[in-house]
């Protein structure tokens, strides 16, 4: 079974800074780690391939520094780490940066793809859908179990929603979305981490999976951000009812819902 994980470099989210002039994040000096979310899409693949045999690619798109993060899926026991770097790739939304995984995927060959449920610095949850639509398979996403049935080649996962979680069958390839609830991923030992910076991380640019100018990057996407701001913090206001004379809060409550339209 050939299984392809994409992971992402992203800003510590704790040390994250906006730039009071340009709106922009602050991404100097910040320290990068590996999105946790594609932390359990690693570890679920590597818990398959333990099960049934095969082997892991690790993906990521990113500047030279996103090997990092490879390093680190290197360290946790994937077979081979390919970074996709390329000035073309530059300014990508979720569309374009989906095209570009999805081309480079078509590429290295798969039956079964894993991305985490989002990235922690943009909250999207889009670019795993967007990559199954992309090479047309089916996908299952917040997935918080999985079976994998060799014989059948099929994948039947528990998927979480509000009410619950649904209980999915597909057939392969397909793309799973990672949640925390899937597993606890290992932490590599140091010595593993030592072994994965002799490791090699493949580069991939543009011209590699065939991409054209206009496909990918800015030029490629279909969104763009204008403006990020940090929400302004509102002090006072609001009123508080308390339980002393319970049928007074309640009608003044009622009276607060009817001013407001909500009743």
């Amino acid at each position: 079974m050939r299984i392809v994980v994409c992971v992402k470099q992203v800003p510590d989210v704790a040390e994250i800074r906006i730039d009071e002039v340009t709106h922009t994040l602050v991404r100097a000096g910040v320290p990068s780690i590996l999105n946790p979310f594609d932390e359990f899409a690693v570890e679920e693949a590597l818990r398959i391939r333990e099960k049934h045999g095969g082997t892991i690619t690790a993906v990521s798109m990113g500047p030279l520094q996103a090997k990092e993060a490879l390093f680190k899926c290197l360290a946790m026991g994937v077979d081979r780490a390919v970074l996709l770097t390329d000035v073309f790739f530059a300014g990508a939304d979720t569309w374009a940066t989906a095209k570009t995984l999805a081309m480079a995927i078509q590429k290295l060959g798969y039956d079964l793809i894993i991305c985490g449920m989002k990235a922690v610095d943009g909250e999207t949850s889009q670019v795993g859908p967007e990559i199954a639509e992309l090479l047309g398979m089916p996908h299952i996403s917040y997935v918080k179990r999985v079976e994998v049935e060799m014989e059948s080649k099929s994948i039947t996962a528990e998927r979480m929603t509000e009410q619950g979680y649904q209980l999915i069958r597909a057939t392969m390839p397909c793309l799973l979305t990672a949640t925390k609830a899937l597993n606890v991923p290992r932490i590599p030992t140091l010595l593993h981490q030592m072994a994965a910076k002799k490791k090699n991380v493949e580069i991939m640019k543009a011209v590699d999976i065939g991409a054209q100018r206009e496909e990918v990057g800015l030029p490629g996407s279909r969104t763009q951000v204008t403006k990020v701001y940090t929400p302004q913090y509102r002090t006072g206001g609001g009123t508080i009812l308390t339980s002393e004379n319970l049928p007074n809060a309640v009608a003044t409550l009622k009276e607060l819902l009817k001013k407001e339209r909500i009743v």
